[in-house]
């Protein structure tokens, strides 16, 4: 398995957007290759000491956290899906994102420990 995740400052008002990108999104991973996707909204984000997923997005007033990601089979699905879907017209349907893409957190991960009850 392969795990792509990121957070992303979303303002509040926004939110109801920013669930029906992620729900259109969904289709497109899906259709090439991804396994699940889960979008959190912040619940309960505390300031840290030294840092923390607020100063990590460069929060501003009004906006709220969201904690994501997408499972794949493996790296090498994901890479082509990267590529697939810049080329998938259902991208260019999206217009302006409800959030500031700029301050977007992204990486892609081999899980270490994984346990499912």
């Amino acid at each position: 398995m392969y795990v792509q995740g990121f957070i992303v400052a979303v303002p509040e008002g926004n939110k109801a957007a920013y669930a029906d990108t992620a729900e259109r999104f969904w289709a497109i991973l899906r259709d090439h290759g991804a396994l699940s996707n889960v979008e959190c909204w912040e619940a309960d984000v505390r300031d840290g000491h030294t840092t923390d997923f607020r100063r990590a997005v460069r929060i501003e007033d009004g906006e709220k956290v969201v904690f994501a990601w997408v499972t794949w089979p493996d790296k090498a699905t994901a890479d082509a899906a990267g590529e697939k879907m810049m080329r998938d017209p259902r991208m260019a349907e999206f217009g302006e994102m409800p959030f500031d893409g700029r301050r977007m957190i992204h990486g892609g991960f081999e899980p270490l420990v994984e346990r499912h009850v």
